[in-house]
């Protein structure tokens, strides 16, 4: 989806006696958030996202690699483009030279950038997997992300969009859209990273990947319709929510 892998990461482990102070944070942070009601409002408001628009994995893998900093309409243009080339196609994107797939993405935007990240995706499939993602995705989700996040460009925003469109694994996806919506509101602290704000809705909503699929692309749908970056707080099915000034 639209946003930005800018987000931090932090990594935490509970038993860790030097990350207390940040469990304890979490624990405040988690307590008074209404995750679950927000996901009610927001499906009741909005109704269901059909997310994501792609007939193969492949064609989400590539589409998550897009999106970033980029309009959906213009990942149609390059989808269509690239099914014109028979480039939805891991050997043919193996093959071709990052040029030639720079010319075919250049409505994304930024085409030079996310060919190399591609040409990354696609080589790191044939370097390991044998160039077959099913054999890629057979791996543990932990590890299949760290896998993910080690290819050059990838960062956690489109490593979980991976995991959640194209794996199917209960992994929530953050974007600019969520730290937004959650920080207009007061519900996370300012320098929130971008795992502490995916664990408050996996402790909230538990684990269902067409759930997180769901909330996910709602959260898109309230960005664009209301948390804009003037937002329209009035009418905003959120609004009740939204502290006094």
């Amino acid at each position: 989806m639209e946003g930005s892998d800018a987000l931090s990461s932090k990594s935490f482990d509970p038993d860790d006696c030097y990350d207390y102070g940040l469990l304890i944070d979490l624990f405040e942070m988690n307590r008074h958030v209404p995750i679950p009601e927000v996901y009610k409002t927001l499906f009741e408001s909005f109704g269901p996202q059909h997310w994501w628009p792609g007939r193969t994995r492949l064609e989400v893998v590539i589409g998550a690699i897009l999106t970033q900093n980029t309009a959906w309409t213009n990942i149609e243009k390059v989808i269509r483009r690239l099914k014109k080339e028979k480039g939805l196609n891991l050997h043919v994107l193996h093959q071709e030279n990052a040029q030639t797939i720079a010319e075919w993405i250049k409505p994304a935007g930024y085409f030079n950038v996310k060919a190399k990240r591609i040409k990354a995706f696609v080589d790191t499939v044939f370097r390991g997997y044998g160039g077959r993602l099913e054999k890629l995705f057979t791996l543990e989700t932990s590890l299949l992300r760290q896998v993910l996040l080690h290819i050059h460009g990838i960062g956690p925003e489109t490593a979980d969009s991976i995991l959640l469109y194209a794996a199917k694994r209960p992994v929530f996806v953050v974007d600019a859209y969520t730290r937004r919506f959650l920080s207009r509101h007061g519900w996370i602290h300012s320098d929130a990273s971008y795992d502490e704000i995916a664990r408050l809705f996996e402790s909230k909503m538990g684990k269902d990947v067409q759930t997180y699929n769901e909330y996910h692309a709602l959260i898109v749908q309230l960005g664009k319709s209301f948390c804009k970056t003037k937002p329209l707080c009035e009418n905003c099915p959120l609004h009740p929510w939204l502290n006094p000034v």
